[in-house]
């Protein structure tokens, strides 16, 4: 407890009263790791990374940690995610086929489980206001697979202008002042002040301004943080509320055996650390019971904070349309070449309710609800099926991440000793009986990158800053 701030011990000494003593004892403990299976990928059994339980939410969440250079994080199998975050994927649960928007996405946890639901239908909206964390989103989007995201650095203020009234559902996982994370980031000690809390509950209320004006009548949003202050809580919720009187409530199911916690609807209030009872409370802020905490001292993860709120059917709905994307059509060499890629290449391969688009010379398959993005920070639209190049197509990486083996025409499933050279960048020499083209080479039964086969060897066409070297060590499953 001694290198917590004096002024934080104090404040939760005040709120949590005889629970305080486990609360702090709680930030001694070691930091349990834990990772998500990908039911987007081919194969999702034996993978070589530690399995030391199941998170009690979810049917993808275990215990365990995964190392960088093992197939299963390669190949996008894992995702690694602490184990109280994948709570909050949980909540927002959309359906295949909805438009869905993570307003603060990077670097990707919260958006890998939500496509993880949508089964690569709908659209997935992932966005992230600094280019340095899209980029980090943008990869992980990637390396999961997913075919039906489109990832911006926006602001939340461009995006409502472009986007009224798009979305289903709407996650913000908001900044916030990070007290949930002091157990493993010492960062989130460092910055913290007594005022911080309500420095970001500011940012927090602008943010979510923003984030109402994308949600369709009879949508939902869903607000998150990674921290205890109730300004950054109950109080932005009850603030929420009051603002926007259209929006109403939901409960958070909380099944006992979890240890989940009700929100403290007696920390609504600003003055909270008088002592306000419950029964002094409006039913407005009773309702704030049906949030969820998470505490490290009652489960095995960090703190969390999560909210589900519905807007009404009601609303008036604004009579301007978001147009379209305009698509940039390929010309007839390039459509020419794309023909022959994927007569060769991919089986059966379904362009439905999607879109062939152009962005320079790199071709993209876009969801078909895809708005216009003319003048938008992309960096990713959908799928990147990859590259013309002087007469030629180039499939991209995330082609390959992408799909199952039975969806190509030739794949090969790589030995321990051909992984090792595969991922370190070399060629693979092979007696196997193949045909000169693209090959998509396969680690455990998933997707790892591209080769073209020619004369009995396989060319390596792993992104060069994708490649390392692995020790001998180091298994495949």
């Amino acid at each position: 407890m001694a290198h917590l701030p004096e002024d934080f011990i104090n404040k939760y000494t005040q709120l949590l009263g005889e629970e305080a003593d486990s609360f702090f004892n709680s930030f001694s403990k070691p930091v349990q790791k834990a990772y998500r299976i990908n039911p987007l990928k081919a194969k999702t059994s034996a993978l070589d990374v530690p399995d030391q339980g199941h998170v009690p939410y979810g049917q993808w969440g275990h215990f365990g940690q995964v190392s960088g250079h093992t197939v299963a994080h390669v190949t996008g199998a894992v995702y690694s995610q602490e184990p109280s975050a994948q709570f909050v994927g949980e909540v927002v649960h959309p359906q295949p086929g909805e438009r869905v928007l993570d307003l603060s996405a990077a670097p990707g946890g919260k958006t890998t489980h939500l496509a993880s639901f949508m089964q690569q239908k709908g659209l997935l909206w992932s966005n992230e206001i600094f280019m340095n964390r899209a980029k980090i989103l943008s990869e992980n989007v990637e390396r999961f697979g997913i075919q039906n995201a489109i990832v911006t650095s926006h602001t939340p203020a461009e995006l409502s202008a472009r986007l009224p009234q798009y979305f289903d559902k709407i996650l913000l996982d908001a900044p916030c002042s990070g007290e949930g994370m002091f157990r493993k980031n010492e960062t989130a000690i460092q910055q913290w002040h007594k005022d911080f809390p309500q420095e970001l509950a500011d940012l927090q209320r602008r943010i979510l301004h923003e984030a109402v004006k994308m949600l369709r009548p009879g949508g939902q949003i869903i607000y998150s943080t990674c921290t205890f202050a109730p300004e950054e809580d109950e109080q932005m919720i009850a603030w929420l509320m009051s603002t926007y009187p259209t929006l109403t409530l939901n409960t958070i199911e909380k099944p006992p055996h979890i240890h989940l916690s009700d929100g403290r609807p007696e920390w609504a209030d600003k003055h909270y650390t008088d002592g306000l009872s419950t029964e002094s409370l409006t039913k407005e802020k009773t309702d704030l019971k049906k949030t969820a905490r998470l505490w490290p001292h009652l489960l095995n993860g960090e703190g969390h904070f999560v909210a589900k709120l519905s807007q009404s059917k009601e609303i008036q709905k604004i009579e301007t349309e978001v147009e379209p994307l305009k698509q940039k059509a390929m010309d007839r060499q390039q459509q020419q070449l794309i023909a022959s890629f994927l007569t060769d290449t991919l089986v059966d391969f379904d362009l439905n309710q999607r879109i062939l688009t152009l962005f320079g010379e790199r071709l993209y398959l876009a969801p078909k609800e895809t708005p216009d993005i003319s003048g938008m920070k992309i960096l990713r639209l959908g799928l990147e099926m990859g590259i013309f190049k002087k007469k030629r197509f180039e499939p991209a990486h995330a082609l390959a991440l992408a799909l199952h083996p039975d969806a190509v025409v030739q794949h090969f499933d790589m030995t321990q000793a051909q992984w090792m050279d595969f991922v370190h960048g070399d060629v693979i020499r092979t007696q196997a009986t193949l045909k000169k083209g693209w090959v998509l080479m396969t680690a455990n039964g998933n997707g790892v990158g591209w080769g073209r086969y020619v004369d009995g060897q396989i060319k390596n066409f792993l992104p060069k800053g994708l490649r390392f070297a692995l020790k001998q060590t180091d298994s495949l499953s």
